[in-house]
């Protein structure tokens, strides 16, 4: 065989298996980016469902202090 077929066949190999070593890595990468991505939109996602929750108590602690003063009794 000829000396520049079998570089050519080298330099292809070469290609080859960085342009799909570079692939994987990427999509290692963005699949672990995702994943902290994730994890912290459920952190947050807790926050705004105990947030949510604790309105909602001050509303009703708020209902609870207006009806007490109407009424005169004091806790």
């Amino acid at each position: 065989m000829n000396v520049e077929i079998i570089l050519s066949c080298i330099s292809l190999f070469g290609t080859l298996v960085g342009s799909l070593g570079g692939i994987l890595v990427s999509s290692r990468l963005t699949s672990y980016r995702i994943e902290q991505l994730e994890k912290k939109v459920n952190e947050h996602n807790k926050v705004v469902e105990r947030t949510y929750k604790l309105e909602g108590q001050m509303l009703d602690v708020n209902a609870n202090i207006k009806v007490s003063h109407l009424t005169g009794i004091r806790s």
